[in-house]
Parts: C-alpha cells; structure tokens; sequence
C-alpha cells in the first residue's frame, strides 16, 4: 500500500501538499479520495484483469464519453493503470433508494441517457460485452484452473444455451454492464453514474436486468422499469427476452465470482458472495423457465 501512496504523490497534477485516504467498496481496484490545496479527487487504481475481460483504456474512453454526455465526474488525468477523477460530494445509493419511485426515474433517464448518448461521444477502440461469451468464457477459465465448482458447469452452460436462444434479437446500446446500486451517487440535485470497468456495447435489457436483480425488485418493479425505459407498454415478447437477459446477468455474476475466488489478490469473502449470487441465479432461472 505504501508504494501506492508514493506513487499518487509523485503524480504531476498536485498543488501544495496533499492527503491520501483509502475508500472501501470496489472489488476490482483500488480506490483513493486525494486532496491538495485546491481540490479533492477520487484516484482508481488497476491493472488489466483479463479473466474478466476488464481493459483499462476502455474505462478510461468510457469515463470520458461519460463525462461528455453529463452522466459521470470528469477525468482529470490519466496514465497506465490509474484514473484521476473529479470528487462529487455525495452519498452512495442502496438498493432502497431504487425502491422510491423518484429514484427510480431519474436513473432510469440515466441509464438511457448513457445508452444512447454515450456513443456520440466514445473515440478510440470499443469493446462489446456480450455475456453469453462471458459466460461461457468464464467456464472455460474456471475448468482449465480446475475449479471446486466444476460440478455445475455442465448444467449452467446448458442453461445457459437456453437463455441466449430466448433473448433472441436485441437493440444495440451502449451499456455499463456493472449497475450495481454502489455505482450510482446522489448528490443532492442528481444522480450520477460511475465505475466504466466493465462498459462495452450490448442489449439494454442486460442493464435492466442487472439493476432489477441487485434491487431485489418484485415483478410489478420490474416492469414498471421496463415501462420508464421503453416508454411504451411491455409485450410478452419482451417480458421473455428481458427475463432471459436478467437470468443470464445473475448467472455471470455468480461466475465472475467464482473465477475471483481463485485470482483476486483483492480482500473480499468471494466464497460466501459465490453462494448468494449462486441461489440468486437459482432463482432466477426457476422464475425463467415458469415465464
């Protein structure tokens, strides 16, 4: 930890002195508030993390398209594996706030912004998130590590094939990938949208169904979501490729666990995280397969 403190504090964008404070929370880098004289940012450290096909010039043109279409704080400077970004003073949301309807609608309008608008503004190479190869990407990678879990892989990739087959054709967005609830900030007048690592062009219906699943929605939520974003009634159609896509992003996440159980050098319990988002999944494919 103290050769990354020294290595914020040879960074070139200071002025005076500076104070350093680690943040808890993120699971894929580490995290740093950083004050000088005259301002206070939020620093991202990490590498590459190719088992979960993570590339970090792809969150940093993601961050700054982002901050272009007035989605995410500003990206102050930059270099390899490290992110300076501005610090918004606000607070973290939880899966409750999504549960007010206000909430809901302005990250609704958020996410959809940043779907359609973001494009307009990414340059450079863009990366495209399809889980369907995560999925089966992350299998891969768990057999050839021999993991303890390889007992179910069988059955989750033919699921798996099933859940693809019912999404069918998509609309084509630019999506975050990663909307758990920490990833959205409020700060008294708006909310924000932050943590790129993961973004890349896909369905929408992955981010709704990644939203619905780490709020705990009932179905009446749910489709109250779908009805904010598409604006119009839900078909059955739809109802069908958004329960495929909501089953599959619980199913890659309960894999993303378990390949970070065998590579994460970070501090994180991702054996119990493996068996809650496991019986998430479960769950979810029950409710599937009645749909």
């Amino acid at each position: 930890m103290q050769n990354v403190i020294d290595r914020l504090k040879k960074l070139p964008i200071w002025k005076g002195q500076i104070e350093v404070s680690a943040l808890t929370g993120g699971i894929t880098n580490f995290n740093f508030l950083v004050s000088d004289e005259e301002k206070k940012t939020v620093v991202r450290i990490g590498d590459d993390i190719l088992v979960h096909h993570i590339k970090r010039f792809n969150e940093l043109s993601a961050s700054q398209a982002a901050h272009a279409a007035q989605i995410s704080p500003a990206v102050i400077y930059h270099e390899t594996g490290l992110l300076v970004i501005d610090y918004v003073p606000s607070r973290t949301l939880a899966a409750c706030d999504f549960h007010d309807p206000i909430i809901l609608r302005e990250g609704v309008f958020l996410i959809k912004n940043a779907h359609m608008n973001m494009p307009k503004h990414l340059r450079g190479p863009a990366l495209v998130f399809w889980v369907f190869h995560v999925i089966r990407n992350y299998v891969s990678t768990l057999e050839n590590a021999q993991s303890i879990h390889a007992s179910l892989f069988s059955e989750l990739l033919e699921q798996a094939s099933q859940l693809e087959k019912a999404v069918g054709k998509i609309d084509l967005v630019f999506g975050h990938n990663d909307l758990l609830p920490g990833n959205f900030l409020h700060d008294g007048n708006r909310i924000w949208l932050i943590d790129w690592d993961y973004a890349g062009f896909n369905s929408p219906l992955f981010d709704l169904g990644g939203l619905a699943t780490n709020c705990d929605f009932s179905e009446s939520q749910e489709m109250n979501l779908l009805e904010l974003y598409f604006e119009e009634e839900i078909t059955s159609k739809v109802w069908k490729s958004y329960q495929a896509m909501k089953t599959s992003a619980a199913l890659r996440e309960t894999l993303w666990s378990m390949v970070s159980e065998i590579f994460s050098d970070l501090d994180h319990d991702f054996s119990t995280y493996t068996q809650k988002t496991l019986s998430t999944y479960h769950s979810a494919w029950n409710n599937f397969i009645q749909t």
